[in-house]
């Protein structure tokens, strides 16, 4: 008789009481809970997580690195505030990297990967509609991974990935403001079609003009000083 032996079966951990935390923060200060400037107050968020005060210094020393969070002189830890110059060099790299995600995408993408990004427009456009904004970032992030991996772009998502808390704190302010909604997901459409007709260029030019014109949103918005606002209506 065979000898029997215990499952190899991995289980999957149970998230850690950080992990959450980290996540409640994290979409606290996207859904503009806690406004740019904000002090972050390490007892009070004690209490308001249900937390201990290393739980609470390990996520913002977290959220520092996401640079949703800084530190000042004597003052202690602030949500961070976003400004014009960084916010632009951002779309600058999304610009570079997502015209060649789709460029890649256009030459290499499978049917399944086409669908998978039409799914993901379709769903974007039903969270426009029914104004989750939350929804609709996280089926963004979703849309672009898809395109970077139907490109065999692994290591320039992993460097979008290394962003994606600055990109969706920009999100949340561009996607609140007018019309955006129908404009986004047009912008998108248009580069899933140069995908789907296998034109690269036409696929690289696309995803440019649509980081372009939410780059020039973005700087409009931040130089009229409309972030809390704007933000608020983005929770």
């Amino acid at each position: 008789m065979r000898e029997t032996f215990p499952s190899l079966k991995v289980e999957r951990p149970t998230i850690t009481l950080r992990e959450l935390a980290l996540q409640k923060m994290r979409t606290a200060i996207l859904d503009a809970r806690f406004l740019p400037g904000d002090r972050l107050v390490e007892r009070a968020l004690c209490d308001e997580l249900g937390v201990g005060r290393t739980v609470v210094r390990e996520v913002l020393r977290h959220l520092e690195t996401e640079g949703l969070v800084e530190s000042l002189p004597n003052q202690g830890p602030i949500v961070a505030i976003l400004d014009i110059d960084t916010a632009a060099e951002i779309y600058e790299i999304r610009a570079l990297l997502e015209g060649e995600a789709a460029m890649a995408c256009a030459r290499h993408a499978d049917a399944n990967i086409i669908v998978g990004l039409e799914d993901c427009i379709a769903r974007i456009q039903a969270a426009f509609d029914a104004q989750d904004h939350h929804a609709v970032r996280d089926l963004t992030t979703a849309f672009y991974e898809r395109m970077f991996i139907g490109g065999e772009k692994h290591v320039a998502w992993e460097i979008v990935q290394s962003l994606t808390a600055r990109i969706n704190r920009l999100r949340a302010l561009t996607i609140a403001s007018d019309d955006r909604g129908r404009q986004a997901v047009q912008e998108m459409r248009q580069v899933l079609a140069a995908i789907r007709a296998n034109e690269p260029a036409g696929a690289r030019d696309a995803a440019r003009a649509h980081v372009e014109r939410v780059a020039e949103i973005a700087r409009k918005l931040l130089s009229e000083g409309h972030e809390n606002a704007l933000m608020k209506r983005a929770g």
